[in-house]
Formats: structure tokens, sequence, C-alpha cells
């Protein structure tokens, strides 16, 4: 099985939890956005021992709306340290405030999407030629 495909089992039912009581931005990007999107893309997705608030697939992208507890000298650490964990993964890591999510709702959603089209058009081992 490859890295990115396995999961902490045990994360589960958190996962189910955090599906079910989405914060309102979340429910906004997922249901305004994401849900429909033509590339498939999950909500509170396990990858290995973390759950990312959404995850493209086919675009190796995880994108995190991040709250007030990230923004904390140990949240922004465990961050960082997550996203260099899931980048050694070739999975790229979005972040978006949700202050962005409330107030720029468009240019988000532009983001994504250019992201997920530039990461989609890479050659399968994430190069450029």
């Amino acid at each position: 099985m490859k890295p990115e495909t396995r999961k902490n089992n045990k994360l589960l039912p958190t996962a189910r939890q955090l599906r079910q009581e989405m914060t309102p931005q979340e429910r906004k990007l997922w249901y305004l956005f994401l849900r429909d999107y033509s590339v498939k893309v999950y909500k509170q997705r396990i990858i290995g021992s973390f759950i990312v608030d959404f995850y493209c697939h086919a675009a190796k992208l995880a994108i995190e709306l991040d709250g007030m507890q990230h923004y904390t000298e140990q949240g922004l650490a465990y961050d960082m340290e997550r996203s260099a964990i899931l980048a050694g993964r070739g999975i790229t890591v979005l972040r978006f405030t949700n202050k962005e999510i409330d107030q720029d709702f468009c240019t988000v959603c532009k983001t994504i999407n250019r992201t997920i089209q530039e990461r989609m058009c890479l050659p399968a081992d994430g190069s450029l030629h």
C-alpha cells in the first residue's frame, strides 16, 4: 500500500465526528465549492496519523482551514511539522484562515481551483520537465 493511503484506523471515530461537526467555514467551503467540484475531494480525510480538513487525492492536495488555535506558538510548530511530513509524502498543504473563508471566499476558491489544476498537470513523479 502506498504511504499516503496508509491510515491510522484508530482515528476513524474522530474523523467521522469531525465530518458531522464541521465548523461554519468548513461547511461553507464544502457545500458551496468542494462537494460538487469536478475532481473528487474528501472531507476530514485520514492520511497516516493525521486528519486533514479536505483532501484531493488526484492532485495530492490537502486543504486546511485554520482557526485561532493554529496561531499559538505550539499550533504553528505543529502545523509546520505536519506540513513537512505530508510534503514528504508528495502532498502539498494549502492553508486558509477562517477569516479568509468569511471575507474573501471567491479568492480562496480560485486559489484551490488553480492549485488543483496545476498539480494535476505535473508528471507522476511530481517533477517539472
